[in-house]
């Protein structure tokens, strides 16, 4: 087996995604350790298609896409960590929870979402994540997670 890659920058990110825009809400991926933990980098900008309606004349990114942008960095950790690059992976939710909103999250922002598994293992179908997403040390958003990884 080669070694992990620590980061993945957005080419790696779509070899392993399905998602595009408007709806890839991660950036770069680094700190990957394994299945154990990943930073995933999401620079937020004015150009994102949800700050026309949320809201006008004050953009803020929408909480969901907070927590979608998280559970996005944690499949980059696992597919970058299973070399699942164009291997069309499919991660699908399962379960939110604990999810808390701490600051608002606008333009110019860079978003930086640690995640780390708290169950699941190369072979397994069913994952649980935690994340934080700060701005500037500041948090953001925290919550868990529970996804199903079609790995193929």
């Amino acid at each position: 087996m080669t070694s992990t890659p620590v980061q993945a920058d957005i080419q790696l990110i779509q070899r392993i995604l399905p998602h595009r825009y408007p709806f890839l809400l991660v950036d770069k991926v680094i700190d990957i350790d394994g299945t154990a933990s990943a930073t995933g980098i999401k620079n937020v900008t004015m150009n994102e298609p949800h700050f026309q309606g949320h809201f006008p004349g004050m953009p803020v990114m929408p909480g969901v896409t907070i927590i979608e942008a998280m559970a996005q960095s944690a499949a980059v950790m696992v597919g970058v960590s299973m070399d699942m690059a164009d291997k069309n992976m499919k991660v699908f939710f399962m379960a939110i929870d604990k999810a808390k909103f701490r600051r608002k999250v606008g333009p110019g922002d860079v978003l930086e979402m640690k995640v780390e598994t708290l169950r699941g293992k190369p072979g397994a179908k069913v994952w649980r994540f935690g994340g934080v997403a700060s701005v500037e040390g500041e948090m953001a958003a925290e919550c868990e997670f529970t996804a199903m990884m079609d790995l193929g």
